[in-house]
């Protein structure tokens, strides 16, 4: 199938855009841009909801018209979706004139067919869900959802036949198991088709209670019941049934939905469409619940996540990359502040950042920049590139079967192995051997892997995604791409462009919490790790003043120190020493130095590799538990953290300071 066709739920205006709107409308979005890479014609709606004993009622309390209040609201939605970087290609309000016609337009079919009828009816009625539940429904005489006691209203309307359906419902999805995913969400429903006859949905309200609403093309007294016209909104947007946009893209239609509105959409919806003699959707996708302090946000509890103040905290890729990393579609999932930096700073800043900054650098110093022409293929090569291949080929089946945390997790073992594959391969030894063309290819390895990684996530931070591009020395096309076709390519990327000579796309950040509670993000400039503590070390009491004079030395003292310069080519944390790492320093020497040095707190070992330090390294060796060090790594330390001293270009290992 060549079309894809995406929609979030329309949402209810009766609220401002929060964290659950954010999940599932950035979840949509990757899936557009998913499909969008393999080769397919996407077209991705969202919108808002806008009918309803609740609109109406939130309007009155905002003092404001009902035509002006949703106007304000659904305002809010539209423009709140490109700051999360989210292009969709139609926004539906249910106010449209489009979409009214529509509703209309399936109310008269499904009344003309017999489906819909007149009765009284009396039954327990929850304004918040804006539906009559059954006694039976109730959990303790309350609404399971609101935690409140409906009310029993008592009335004339218009009823949907939904149990003439049932049996048909309940066959279609065990004969397509995949319908409603996950399996979990898909019992769920099979089982309440199971339990009992469905009782047939009230689809009206009079006027004279509600008049907020679609007028029945039957009866004009009458309104339409939200659910009714709400769900009818992923037709309309489509020009309805027999549409030319309808006959291209409605055959592969997915629903992204979180799990409070299942049964709405497993139950009411597909039943709909066969009323209507219309084929129901392809896939609904369920998702669960954004948690904090492990219970559901609401305002009430004062929980509430706003989306723009992460993005402004933390950056948009962040915050995207967070959300899809984080939470394994359909379960639950708890947001919390210290998660999202934990994710930033361990899998973008210092396993993809750290990555690209190492890689691009090198080749910046090695060949000026120009992405270099390899030789043949070593067994190490071949490796990397199997891996590349095997990577994309998971993150491509994952993806497809909405498992993003898992496709994440597939490519995130590429981003480790090119680590691996540069720390193994050693470029600045080659340099220092002047083996070029091993050089070329092995740069040129990890540069064209770094391209494939960088090209599948733009499905999950489109700008980051087209940056890293860039500095690859490509640039993002999108109807060029075809991810499905990069599993078995391998050269994508063209030697003798010129790539970035240096990238720092995600640098570390340090949650602090101040006097007050509240709680701050500090951006740790270029490579570092800002921490705000001192070590014991270096604690306050022993730190010299920055106005403290030291005794005056001679410059025969001075020149007792012999401080070169050399490079890290391995790191590691010291077993039973949380503060220490273990390093292999470069020194120009036979051998590489062993240096312990209390930056663990600071940087990550993978941080370091590659990277040239100042070393004093006519040090008395120690034993530091248990592990001999020859020198001693400096550093600056101050409030901010601390800064290891390098020269500001690359210089020969080896070389004296003077």
């Amino acid at each position: 199938m060549n079309t894809f066709y995406v929609t979030t739920p329309i949402y209810y205006v009766n609220a401002k855009p929060h964290l659950g709107h954010a999940y599932t409308t950035i979840v949509a979005d990757s899936l557009s841009r998913f499909n969008r890479l393999m080769g397919r014609h996407s077209y991705f709606l969202t919108g808002t909801d806008e009918h309803g004993d609740k609109i109406v009622q939130a309007a009155g309390k905002a003092g404001l018209s009902t035509e002006k209040y949703v106007d304000e609201i659904s305002g809010m939605f539209r423009a709140i979706w490109p700051r999360l970087g989210v292009r969709n290609d139609d926004f539906i309000r249910t106010t449209e004139d489009r979409h009214i016609a529509c509703v209309q337009s399936m109310l008269q079919r499904v009344y003309d067919k017999g489906d819909i009828y007149f009765g009284e009816y009396g039954g327990f009625y929850c304004t918040g869900c804006e539906r009559f539940y059954t006694e039976k429904e109730l959990e303790d005489g309350v609404c399971p959802q609101h935690r409140v006691e409906p009310t029993f209203i008592a009335e004339k309307n218009y009823f949907f036949r939904m149990s003439r359906h049932q049996g048909w419902l309940l066959e279609h999805i065990r004969k397509n198991p995949d319908f409603i995913r996950p399996e979990g969400y898909r019992n769920e429903v099979v089982s309440l088709l199971e339990s009992g006859a469905l009782e047939d949905l009230c689809i009206s309200r009079p006027k004279n209670r509600l008049s907020w609403g679609i007028e029945l093309p039957f009866d004009h007294d009458y309104v339409c019941y939200v659910w009714f016209d709400a769900l009818i909104n992923y037709i309309s947007a489509l020009g309805g049934a027999g549409s030319e946009m309808y006959n291209r893209f409605w055959p592969s239609a997915q629903h992204v939905v979180a799990k409070d509105i299942l049964k709405p959409h497993a139950i009411f919806w597909p039943t709909m469409l066969r009323a209507a003699g219309l084929e129901p959707y392809r896939h609904l996708n369920v998702h669960g619940y954004w948690l904090a302090r492990e219970a559901k946000m609401s305002k009430s509890l004062g929980n509430v996540v706003e989306p723009l103040d992460m993005v402004e905290r933390y950056g948009l890729a962040a915050f995207r990359y967070f959300l899809l990393r984080e939470m394994h579609f359909g379960g639950d999932s708890s947001f919390s502040e210290e998660g999202l930096v934990a994710r930033l700073n361990a899998d973008l800043a210092n396993d993809l950042g750290n990555l690209f900054s190492r890689v691009l650098s090198m080749n910046a110093k090695y060949f000026q920049g120009i992405v270099p022409v390899p030789e043949e293929m070593e067994a190490r090569d071949k490796e990397l590139r199997d891996l590349a291949e095997k990577s994309l080929k998971n993150f491509i089946e994952h993806y497809d079967r909405i498992k993003f945390s898992n496709a994440l997790e597939a490519l995130w073992e590429l981003v480790r192995g090119i680590n691996r594959y540069i720390d193994a391969s050693a470029p600045w030894t080659l340099f220092k051997e002047n083996n070029t063309a091993r050089l070329a290819t092995v740069l040129y390895t990890a540069l064209e892997a770094m391209r494939k990684v960088a090209l599948c996530l733009w499905s999950v931070m489109p700008e980051a995604s087209e940056t890293m591009l860039h500095e690859l020395g490509g640039a993002f096309d999108e109807k060029g791409f075809r991810l499905s076709e990069e599993v078995g390519l391998w050269g994508g990327l063209a030697p003798g462009v010129r790539a970035a000579a240096s990238s720092n796309l995600f640098p570390r950040v340090e949650l602090s919490v101040t006097e007050d509670g509240k709680k701050s993000s500090l951006p740790v400039k270029g490579r570092k790790n800002i921490q705000t503590g001192l070590s014991k070390e270096m604690s306050a009491e022993t730190r010299p003043s920055s106005s403290e004079a030291l005794s005056p030395v001679d410059i025969d003292d001075f020149k007792k120190l012999d401080l070169r310069v050399g490079t890290v080519v391995q790191a590691a944390k010291c077993q039973d020493a949380d503060k220490l790492l273990l390093l292999q320093v470069d020194l120009g020497e036979d051998s590489p130095r062993q240096i312990v040095a209390g930056l663990a707190e600071f940087y990550s070992p993978d941080e370091l590799v590659g990277r040239q330090v100042v070393v004093l390294s006519n040090l008395k060796p120690r034993d530091l538990r248990g592990v001999r060090s020859h020198g001693m790594a400096l550093a600056v330390r101050d409030a901010s953290g601390l800064n290891l001293l390098a020269p500001w270009n690359e210089v020969e290992n080896g070389s004296r300071l003077s």
